[in-house]
């Protein structure tokens, strides 16, 4: 299995300058990224095309992103045994093809089969890529090379809706997969000729280091169980459901078995002992929250404005990609404000900034124009700004590089575990706020409730006036005051959920005081010395 390579080492040449690598090795990520925000605004279009209904078409979502999780700590193993050129390489034809399979999928759960595959393929492509360019750059310029990485990272899902929903409006939501297939063969071509394994990357056979398929199992079942808990929790009503509960003990006890395992393991197949550094364990809680709030409002966004606004999937998207505008202009200067204020500062600043847009996000109304979403849009990216390139630096601050890709593995493990997590949480708890208050306001629907009685009266005078009978008027009127009453407790729950987020980013805020400054690493022989 080591011998096995897609490259032809001979022939490819040397690259000695880090920008060509910072331009072409991006492309899978860009790739990679783009699909955990894709389909969400075709979600509406896939459960009508394939008979399923929405709760069901989630599935797609969160099973890429748990698929994702699973294979991102495999990343320094599968490195070092395949070398990290031919990982990269494969992590792209699986990505490209399983995207195929998912576009010509017959079935939801044939299409939920193939989105697994193309999570596993793509897991590998963004610690991988990270890392690649973080070693191709000087640690005196990590911070340009973080930047420039972040760009994909950001962009990529913010481009994400609009791209799906004029794919999805236009032609079908099955092209939506097609179209990673030219960029993954161009990443493939490119990237096979560019790339080179760093010398300090260790290489190794599958008899000199076991795989330890202990960890990775109970890491999956750990993981795959709690994604059942939170994608079917709110549908079998939590731990009233024997299926729930049974399915959160096997998590918990599975990943408590995680954990004990890993830590006795010379070689463990997500490296533990990576938290031991304060630094880069705080700036992994950080990195889980910022995937679980941005995830949370990129898949929100979407669900209120064609929910409660009524905009075509088209309109949805478009009001969130401008706002990557935001991000690409102020990337330039983030190695300049990265030397003259200090870190955590800036994080506090990106929480609390994330925090105001998600307020603002809490004050929209059914009347809500245009603009003021797309505003609410931009200023969240301005704050997501000051949170992804400062969060990566402060984590790689200690760590040697012949542990770069194992970090970046654990630290894109975190944001994506917080986004799987965001997703499933705001969706539940979109249902538990929206029935909360529908509760409520039913209780003043009774005749003896004089505002409710004189809207009633009021619909059935108009009504009968345009030529219903009276009988037939009343009972619309009361019909029209019912969906209305929906449309209220779904918009109020919608506020409950931006407020909430609004105080996680508040409240996450103060974590980066307990981080220190990052100096220049020690060398692996100190690292292991710990």
């Amino acid at each position: 299995m080591a011998s096995t390579t897609l490259s032809v080492p001979m022939s490819a040449p040397r690259v000695t300058n880090p920008w060509l690598l910072a331009v072409t090795v991006p492309l899978a990520a860009f790739m990679e990224f783009l699909d955990t925000t894709i389909v969400n605004v075709a979600v509406v279009h896939i459960a009508g095309n394939l008979s399923a209904s929405i709760d069901e078409t989630s599935y797609v979502l969160t099973s890429y992103l748990v698929a994702n999780v699973i294979v991102l700590p495999l990343s320094g193993y599968l490195s070092g045994l395949l070398g990290r050129k031919n990982y990269y390489l494969w992590s792209v034809v699986i990505f490209t093809i399983s995207s195929f399979l998912c576009g010509v999928a017959p079935s939801l759960y044939w299409l939920v089969f193939f989105r697994v595959l193309q999570g596993l393929g793509g897991g590998g492509l963004q610690p991988v890529s990270q890392a690649i360019i973080m070693d191709a750059f000087p640690p005196e310029k990590r911070s340009q090379a973080t930047a420039v990485f972040s760009i994909s990272a950001v962009i990529a899902p913010a481009l994400g809706p609009f791209l799906g929903g004029w794919v999805t409006d236009n032609y079908s939501w099955r092209w939506i997969f097609f179209i990673n297939i030219p960029i993954g063969i161009l990443a493939f071509i490119l990237n096979s000729r560019l790339i080179q394994d760093p010398p300090q990357l260790v290489r190794f056979s599958f008899r000199e280091r076991k795989f330890d398929y202990m960890g990775l199992s109970f890491l999956a079942i750990g993981l795959g169980a709690l994604q059942v808990v939170l994608d079917r929790g709110q549908i079998d009503d939590w731990f009233g459901s024997h299926f729930i509960t049974t399915f959160f003990v096997l998590s918990c006890v599975a990943l408590t078995a995680f954990i004990w395992w890993e830590l006795r393991q010379e070689h463990p197949v997500v490296d533990l002992r990576l938290l031991k550094n304060s630094n880069f364990a705080l700036s992994v809680i950080a990195m889980l929250v910022v995937g679980f709030i941005f995830y949370a409002v990129t898949y929100l966004i979407p669900l209120f404005s064609q929910e409660m606004l009524g905009w075509t999937a088209t309109t949805a998207g478009l009001c969130l990609s401008p706002s990557a505008l935001i991000f690409i202009a102020v990337m330039p200067f983030m190695p300049i404000l990265i030397r003259k204020i200090t870190l955590r500062y800036m994080v506090i600043m990106g929480f609390i900034i994330h925090g105001l847009s998600c307020l603002l996000m809490a004050g929209w109304n059914l009347q809500v124009p245009y603009w003021l979403v797309l505003a609410s849009r931009c200023l969240e990216i301005f704050g997501l700004a000051g949170l992804m390139v400062p969060i990566n630096v402060m984590a790689f601050g200690f760590l040697p590089k012949d542990k770069t890709t194992s970090g970046s593995g654990l630290l894109n493990l975190s944001r994506n575990f917080g986004a799987t997590c965001g997703i499933s949480v705001a969706a539940t708890l979109l249902a538990r706020r929206a029935q909360f208050h529908q509760n409520i306001l039913v209780a003043h629907l009774t005749p003896g409730d004089e505002t409710y009685r004189l809207s009633v009266e009021r619909g059935t005078d108009l009504l009968f006036h345009h030529g219903q009978s009276w009988a037939d008027a009343t009972t619309t009127s009361i019909a029209l005051i019912g969906r209305e009453l929906g449309e209220q407790a779904s918009l109020l729950s919608y506020i409950d959920v931006f407020s909430l987020l609004a105080l996680l980013s508040f409240c996450a805020a103060p974590i980066t005081l307990f981080i220190r400054k990052p100096q220049p690493p020690p060398p692996p022989e100190a690292f292991h010395a710990e």
